[in-house]
């Protein structure tokens, strides 16, 4: 059934803009559980089998990394369409511009077959560029690029990063001393252009063309944490070490961008040797907590600055699922 009768939509600017529910938290608040209580094709609610997700997770797109994204298995997959997962290598980085490109299409595609699109997920800088829409991209010099690629094999990640921290704090304090990608794409605009690559702000206003309703959930932090706790220990009891051993076999190495994820590089960090197995496992465990607390909070920051949006308790389903319908009634006075 669609929902969405265009000959129920209201005249004017709404009609030439697609609807677009983003749902936005801090990892382990529990977006995946609400999709499925409203969206879900067996799901008890008005919107059931009405909508289509569209991931927005710089690390469900990797395949292979299933246990330690929280990947939405094939079976709830296939009761409720999810978009943007497991569609490139561990090896290839997946920027914003990317994301916003192929989100942008896939909420035309999704509009069309008459359902809602629904952009869920916790990573800041694909929810900020797709809502706001990209930075002005600066030119950069290809001699600086060469120069870094070459330092940083030589040097590490780290040495690049406090040098980035030095000439940008603002973007290192955004970017794990890890992160070879963007540590390098920040340091070449620096470089290249005597400016910071923090100067090259992202718009402040929503794009055209969409009309977004941002819903952001919450819950207490010490909930928060807590949660985060209990899911990574469920994630070493679902075999994330083994998931980890099988992605390394296949010859992928640290400075991958799929194994700089939380839940992956945390078993290039621990101290303990690998041949203490029971040691290490368990000093990669609390690293691997303290990392995704570390990143809720900065995820919480963001969240609460975005000036678009309502927030709902997490557990509001009832208040989240009227918020949407009230949305929706103002591209059809009648959902049927």
């Amino acid at each position: 059934m669609n929902i969405f009768d265009k000959t129920g939509v209201h005249s004017g600017e709404k009609s030439e803009s697609i609807p677009v529910l983003v749902i936005t938290a801090p990892t382990a608040t529990g977006k995946t559980a609400l999709l499925e209580s409203l969206f879900a094709s067996d799901a008890s609610s008005f919107f059931a089998g009405k909508a289509e997700i569209i991931s927005a997770d710089s690390m469900q797109v990797y395949k292979m990394l299933d246990i330690g994204t929280a990947k939405p298995d094939s079976s709830f997959c296939a009761r409720l369409p999810h978009h943007l997962i497991d569609i490139c290598t561990p090896d290839h980085q997946f920027g914003a511009g990317e994301f916003v490109y192929a989100a942008d299409a896939l909420c035309r595609e999704i509009w069309e077959k008459g359902k809602l699109p629904v952009v869920c997920g916790g990573t800041t800088f694909y929810i900020k560029n797709f809502l706001y829409g990209l930075p002005p991209t600066p030119e950069c010099n290809a001699a600086v690029r060469e120069e870094l690629e070459r330092r940083i094999k030589a040097e590490g990640a780290d040495v690049l990063w406090h040098e980035l921290n030095a000439l940008d704090p603002e973007s290192a304090a955004k970017i794990h001393v890890n992160d070879e990608y963007r540590i390098k794409r920040a340091l070449e605009v620096c470089l290249s252009t005597g400016r910071k690559r923090s100067d090259f702000a992202v718009p402040s206003k929503l794009r055209l063309g969409f009309r977004f309703c941002v819903i952001k959930l919450e819950r207490p932090r010490e909930v928060l944490y807590e949660r985060i706790d209990r899911r990574v220990d469920e994630m070493f009891s679902l075999g994330l070490a083994d998931e980890f051993e099988k992605v390394r076999a296949c010859g992928y190495k640290k400075e991958d961008p799929g194994l700089q994820a939380i839940g992956y590089r945390e078993f290039f960090m621990a101290s303990a040797s690998e041949g203490e197995r029971g040691k290490y496992l368990d000093e990669v465990r609390e690293l691997i907590k303290l990392d995704t607390r570390h990143y809720a909070k900065k995820q919480l920051t963001f969240f609460r600055s975005l000036p678009d949006g309502i927030a709902f308790s997490a557990d509001d389903k009832a208040g989240i699922a009227q918020y949407i319908s009230d949305f929706l009634s103002e591209y059809n006075n009648y959902l049927t």
